[in-house]
């Protein structure tokens, strides 16, 4: 895939964009949908904070390279300062979150409170990329939310747990790194974003893993070495690739609503991969979240142009 060149602002307001920002989308919600059944295996026999941490290692070990021989031009100041956004929250925060969420919750539970991302990624593109949804937008994200407190009530017995905790912390890391990233990727391109995010994570990355390493050891089953293979190559890596050019295509907000249907693959992959079987309150929850997709789609969405830069010094 090659998107080296930034995204034309005309590119990603005019409705071809949109579509192919919805394809692209899409490709990148089906690689991260089995993000939470990979971790949950991963985390059977490895530490949560080294698998968060450790694909995050995997991944710029693969990002550095391809950077490097495919000479792409090194961030500007403005870009590296907004750069860090992205490693904070996509490099730190979700991996982190939703590991120590799946040592304590099925990934099943997680698929659907991972619904909250279009909402959450709307609000930070509102916040960070200059756009502004309609109120109908606001109204069918906020319905499809609320399905998912009332999920994730209903399964604590009326109480947020330490799991659902956690997984809203990644969901609001996810979504500002989402949109500082679609952002990003409209100036640098797509891949561009996470693997420059990789590369500035890596020194801080390196000596957290060994220290990790030492203290937990690399002892782990078959399936354990797999899962960990996957969230390193596909979930930190390569599937940031189309879900980054879609949303510099397509527009954050809008490409974000894709996210509505990631409960469903993940319910599916959990089903299928890991023998969880998912509740009708769950499947009940997932559904009103992905009707919400079919409203929102055909909102308007609004966008104001970023301020003006100030004027160089003479």
């Amino acid at each position: 895939m090659s998107d080296s060149a930034p995204a034309p602002a005309a590119q990603w307001r005019s409705p071809a964009g949109q579509w192919r920002g919805y394809a692209f989308g899409l490709l990148g919600v089906l690689a991260f949908s089995l993000t939470l059944p990979a971790t949950r295996v991963a985390v059977a026999s490895f530490d949560p904070f080294f698998v968060g941490l450790g694909r995050e290692f995997v991944a710029a070990c693969l990002a550095g390279p391809l950077l490097f021989f495919t000479r792409q031009p090194r961030p500007n100041a403005s870009q590296l300062r907004r750069l860090w956004i992205v490693v904070a929250t996509l490099v730190f925060g979700f991996p982190i979150f939703s590991a120590l969420a799946m040592q304590r919750a099925d990934a099943s539970h997680g698929a659907v409170i991972l619904g909250l991302l279009p909402l959450a990624t709307a609000v930070a593109g509102f916040l960070r990329a200059h756009e502004r949804p309609s109120f109908a937008f606001w109204c069918a994200s906020a319905t499809g939310s609320c399905a998912v407190v009332g999920f994730a009530l209903a399964q604590g017995g009326g109480r947020f747990t330490v799991a659902d905790w956690a997984l809203l912390a990644a969901v609001i890391s996810s979504a500002f790194g989402y949109a500082e990233g679609g952002r990003l990727g409209r100036e640098l391109g797509g891949w561009q974003v996470i693997c420059w995010a990789l590369v500035l994570g890596l020194p801080l990355i390196v000596p957290a893993v060994g220290w990790l390493t030492w203290q937990h050891g690399l002892v782990a089953t078959p399936a354990s070495w797999i899962g960990f293979a996957y969230v390193g190559v596909i979930s930190a890596f390569l599937g940031f690739f189309p879900w980054y050019h879609g949303l510099a295509i397509g527009g954050v907000a809008r490409v974000g609503q894709i996210q509505l249907l990631q409960p469903f693959f993940t319910l599916a992959f959990a089903a299928a991969f890991l023998g969880e079987t998912f509740s009708l309150r769950a499947l009940l929850a997932a559904s009103l979240v992905a009707v919400s997709i079919l409203i929102s789609r055909r909102t308007e969405i609004r966008h104001r142009a970023p301020p003006a830069a100030p004027a160089a010094p003479v």
